[in-house]
């Protein structure tokens, strides 16, 4: 197999979504158990079927986007076998003109999962990674991840962390198991300090953190922010006036598709007061220097 490059005409495109989940794989299979994938639609109010990898891909065509699209190992937590990121890296190859493909790996795999991530870059060319420390269980801080980030860092390709509360879980007694506390922005600071040239995305607006999130990502010139997850008309007032101002450089557009619609996010995102420069930036420019388009 010919590993993924991406083929994408930047000019042409409207906007970069650096955040959509594969959630159903091309056998049916959920990345998630069935409870999880049923609480996480009503807490989002997103019922129906989960499109595959080629309908993703066709979703954005007819808008004139890409979409960076994962899924997210948590197999050793939920017991549940995840989605293959190698299917979607051979997916987002069938599809390089929209989709941009990351890998996720358990970190609890030790060092299975350094080599399962050296295989993904080095054979199916993903272009990031992606965590979720509450649903994957791991304090993102911890030392022992270290070789891990060690061998992404050497990779010079990006790696999202989901930060903030989670929909994933939700209204579960004892939420499923799933831990807030992992997804604290704060823990992101340590990693982003002892590895510089890792560029870190803290994934959704970090309620109830988000003051946090600010901090780190001012501080820290590896952090970015993307907007996922929620309807940009209910940011919280501080994210949108950093947004606006000395963040505009490191905030992306994501809409945590298949839960939210990139329909809806830039319908809401077209009502907040931004210069036209700087919605640019974050709908397309920043995503397009991260990535390295």
């Amino acid at each position: 197999m010919v590993p993924y490059e991406p083929r994408l005409d930047i000019d042409a495109l409207v906007a970069i979504d650096t955040h959509v989940h594969v959630e159903v794989d091309d056998h049916g299979h959920h990345a998630l158990p069935q409870q999880l994938v049923d609480a996480a639609s009503k807490y989002f109010k997103a019922a129906g079927p989960r499109p595959g990898l080629d309908a993703i891909a066709d979703m954005y065509r007819e808008r004139k986007m890409a979409a960076v699209v994962f899924t997210v190992d948590a197999s050793s937590h939920l017991g549940h076998p995840p989605n293959s990121s190698e299917e979607i890296a051979r997916g987002a190859a069938r599809n390089n003109d929209v989709l941009i493909p990351f890998g996720s790996v358990d970190p609890h795999h030790g060092s299975a999962a350094i080599a399962t991530a050296q295989r993904l870059v080095s054979d199916f060319g993903v272009r990031g990674f992606k965590f979720h420390p509450s649903v994957q269980n791991f304090d993102p801080s911890d030392t022992e991840h270290y070789p891990l980030y060690e061998v992404l860092q050497s990779f010079n390709l990006p790696v999202i962390f989901h930060t903030g509360q989670t929909g994933i879980g939700s209204g579960l007694p004892g939420g499923f198991g799933i831990k807030l506390g992992l997804s604290n922005p704060m823990l992101l600071d340590s990693v982003a300090a002892d590895f510089p040239e890792l560029q870190i995305v803290m994934a959704h607006p970090s309620v109830p953190w988000q003051d946090e999130a600010l901090a780190v990502a001012t501080h820290k010139k590896n952090v970015w922010i993307d907007l996922s997850g929620w309807s940009p008309k209910y940011f919280p007032p501080s994210l949108v006036r950093q947004a606006k101002s000395i963040l505009q450089d490191k905030v992306l557009f994501g809409s945590d598709f298949p839960l939210i619609s990139p329909d809806r996010w830039m319908k809401d995102f077209a009502l907040l007061e931004f210069d036209d420069a700087v919605r640019m930036k974050i709908v397309k420019d920043n995503a397009v220097r991260l990535l390295g388009l």
